[in-house]
């Protein structure tokens, strides 16, 4: 697996961002949305893959604060 982020990856990415799913399990951290994308959707989804290589996080993970 290559290390090296590309701009497929940045466009999968951003993709899981505004993923409706996903943006709910950041949001609430409970829930069937947060145990669907930590249990299911975080190993099989490419986009929710590509999140975690670009931002070093896993896709259900809230945002950090500023």
């Amino acid at each position: 697996m290559s290390t090296e982020i590309t701009e497929k990856d940045r466009a999968k990415a951003e993709k899981c961002r505004s993923c409706v799913v996903c943006k709910h399990a950041k949001k609430k951290q409970r829930g069937l949305a947060f145990w669907f994308v930590k249990a299911v959707e975080a190993k099989y989804c490419p986009n929710c893959i590509a999140f975690e290589k670009v931002y070093g996080r896993k896709a259900h993970e809230p945002e950090p604060e500023k």
